[in-house]
């Protein structure tokens, strides 16, 4: 398997449209940081608009850029003019809300849903993610800049594009089922987001460019099918015929964050499985993710996860973020 099919196989993603909106300017659209388990993503289907994220340069979007927010923070899309926004009027329609205001200016439509995440530990998507990502489904668009992917007629560009018309004909021209599908689509569309932004010459710092790093793919295809063996640096830098330093330095300058840190969240989200699918003992389930020892396992699922393996276990995996 390949690297984001491995992270999708672990944790289950579904998707939502919460509203389409159809502004005119001046219009905005500001969301808070979002409920635990859930990443928000916008789709630009016509027009353009500016992005503002944390401290961060404001972001040009046009038609066709998707953005979604892996760590769920606060952001703000707005017309650009800096003129007060003309206040939304919501109106229910067969299966979808839609918004809608009375400005006079350039015109913009605006698919607004969310990404669920199952009831597993999430921190290896979460943490190995970038807080922002744009991503330009343009087939004419080209090369890379501020964690923005974009791509030159590539198939996942034109899936991409396909995908997105699919959606917009469904929340316009609803018909039985339309709900329901719209939400499948949506799932669908986190997942070719991914692929279409690890595809790019410069993929986002993260889990995207890792799978763009072929000589690193041996230690994490071991790490995800044989996380029990007691890894160390030495070993996974062997597997990749490099040497510990060179080995450390380049998993560290592509995600971010060492791979002791990815084995321990990729352990922690395949004993979050177990726990909820089987009834093994949690000591057992501790050894079965490379932990001899249930103290050591209890106290790194505790420091992660925010509870002890019996109340996550007890709670259904529902429980906040660490």
């Amino acid at each position: 398997m390949d690297l984001l099919s491995r992270v999708l196989a672990l944790i289950p993603v579904s998707g939502r449209l919460d509203v389409r909106c159809h502004f005119g300017a001046p219009w905005a659209i500001a969301q808070g940081s979002a409920a635990v388990r859930e990443i928000p993503y916008h789709v630009l289907l016509s027009g353009e608009a500016v992005l503002e994220h944390g401290s961060g340069p404001a972001e040009q979007l046009i038609a066709g850029d998707i953005v979604l927010f892996p760590t769920g923070g606060a952001h703000r899309i707005h017309d650009g003019s800096g003129r007060p926004p003309a206040p939304p009027v919501e109106r229910q329609d067969v299966s979808l809300l839609i918004a809608e205001n009375e400005g006079s200016g350039a015109r913009a439509d605006i698919l607004c849903g969310r990404f669920l995440i199952g009831a597993v530990p999430d921190r290896l998507l979460r943490e190995h993610l970038p807080g922002r990502l744009v991503v330009h489904s343009a087939e004419s668009a080209g090369g890379t800049a501020n964690g923005r992917s974009e791509a030159t007629g590539t198939p996942a560009s034109t899936r991409l594009t396909r995908l997105i018309e699919l959606m917009r004909e469904e929340s316009v021209d609803e018909g039985p089922g339309s709900e329901a599908l719209i939400n499948h689509l949506s799932a669908a569309l986190f997942a070719l987001t991914l692929r279409f932004a690890s595809g790019g010459s410069q993929p986002p710092h993260g889990l995207l460019s890792l799978a763009a790093r072929p000589r690193l793919q041996p230690a994490v295809t071991a790490m995800f099918e044989t996380p029990d063996k007691p890894w160390t640096l030495d070993q996974l830098a062997s597997l990749c015929n490099m040497s510990r330093a060179t080995f450390v330095r380049q998993f560290q300058d592509v995600i971010g964050r060492s791979a002791t840190d990815m084995l321990t969240d990729i352990r922690m989200t395949l004993a979050g499985h177990k726990l909820l699918e089987s009834n093994v003992g949690v000591a057992e389930i501790g050894e079965m993710v490379g932990y001899q020892s249930n103290a050591a396992f209890q106290r790194v699922f505790k420091r992660l996860i925010g509870v002890t393996p019996s109340r996550y276990r007890t709670l259904g995996g529902k429980v906040e973020a660490a």
